[in-house]
């Protein structure tokens, strides 16, 4: 039975007289390893947020719990809208692609309008005043899975994956999305739409040609972009300065080595919760966002660190299970879109605070400070959630 009330309509073994007997069924099919440990690192991350701005607030003489507060306020409209979404049938979702597809390359047209904001040298913002502002290209890597899921989830008669129409469609309505974000220029978040495309078009069926030539197409626009001198030069510098951040250690390298120090500064077990030096002096920029792990190394050491990664990486396992065992092509392909989506920030943002990524500003997902973030974040969980509730075909 496919419908937008319940998780997944009847269950076997419940009847429809007894709604509660449902819905308890409802929830025990809900993937639990994966919610605890989203939780978990949403809690770690409200700690690490308060730590990372409390000494700050409070020597510009304002409320010391601003932010906790505010990353506690985005955390519960978070899980509202995940929850909303696992509520809704995945599979009807297909009617809706174009809107949502529609509505997000809207937003990012806004941007570049004299609605748009800059912060922290990219225009990728819109104040809406009262403290609040919204990133419109957080919600088109929503649009970005959904829409190339629905393009390349329906393969036509007779053929096994994708055909050629079904890739250049494909690949043009990623490049709608991806070419307003480059003029922002936001190079962390197009390089999030790379992966996910490609990641898509090969678990998609497509030939894989199309993967060799997106590759080397790639590689070729990189080149392009390093020769003609199409990054501006102050995002050349941030991008190449891991590679030498000592030799420009209070320009471009500035961040990558203070973070590095910072995150060493921490050893094994960490200096303690609220008691990191470097994060207490604000030597690392934006460490309540980008540079969040800065935070969890000083203070948390190596163990806390890896105890982040590792329920990073259950949530990719899960997500890799739940890709593995959907009812369709459909859901294998959302799911698979949010995982390459989650596991290039989470690979990129502690890679970059370690010296081995370029900084790009992507921030640690279910962790570093920030709504729209967080709220595309717990959409994907809810999409994944929604997936895997409705891995049995007429469910």
């Amino acid at each position: 039975m496919t419908g937008l009330g319940g998780f997944a309509g009847p269950v076997e073994g419940y009847g429809e007289r007894n709604p509660w007997r449902r819905r308890a069924a409802g929830l025990r099919r809900l993937d639990w390893t994966l919610i605890l440990s989203v939780l978990a690192l949403s809690v770690i991350g409200t700690l690490l947020v308060r730590s990372a701005t409390f000494h700050l607030l409070t020597e510009q003489g304002r409320d010391p719990e601003w932010f906790l507060k505010r990353h506690i306020l985005n955390l519960v409209i978070g899980l509202v809208l995940g929850a909303v979404v696992t509520v809704l049938d995945y599979r009807l979702l297909r009617a809706y692609v174009p809107i949502l597809y529609g509505l997000a390359c809207v937003g990012l047209l806004a941007v570049l309008t004299p609605l748009g904001s800059t912060i922290n040298g990219s225009h990728s913002w819109i104040v809406i005043g009262g403290g609040f502002q919204v990133q419109p290209s957080e919600f088109a890597k929503v649009g970005l899975v959904v829409v190339m899921a629905m393009v390349l989830g329906e393969p036509r008669d007779g053929e096994v994956g994708p055909g050629r129409r079904d890739v250049l469609l494909a690949l043009g309505l990623a490049g709608v999305p991806a070419a307003l974000i480059m003029l922002q220029p936001d190079l962390g978040t197009t390089l999030v739409f790379a992966v996910v495309v490609i990641g898509m078009l090969a678990v998609s069926g497509a030939a894989k040609r199309w993967i060799a030539g997106l590759v080397g197409g790639g590689v070729l626009l990189a080149l392009a972009v390093w020769f003609f001198g199409i990054l501006k030069p102050y995002q050349l510098a941030r991008f190449t300065a891991f590679l030498d951040p000592s030799a420009d250690p209070r320009g471009a390298g500035y961040n990558a080595q203070q973070a590095r120090i910072a995150i060493g500064s921490g050893g094994v077990f960490g200096k303690g919760l609220f008691h990191g030096e470097q994060t207490a002096g604000h030597f690392v920029p934006e460490q309540q966002t980008d540079f969040v792990f800065t935070v969890a190394g000083e203070e948390l050491g190596f163990l806390g660190a890896a105890a982040i990664l590792l329920l990073l990486g259950l949530v990719l396992w899960r997500g890799l299970r739940i890709a593995s065992q959907a009812a369709d092509l459909f859901g294998t392909l959302v799911a698979t879109g949010v995982v390459c989506w989650l596991a290039f920030q989470t690979f990129e943002n502690a890679g970059m605070t370690l010296g081995i990524m370029p900084v790009t500003g992507l921030p640690l997902p279910f962790v570093s400070y920030g709504g729209s973030a967080t709220f595309a974040n717990m959409i994907a969980l809810g999409l994944l959630q929604a997936v895997h509730v409705r891995r049995r075909p007429f469910d």
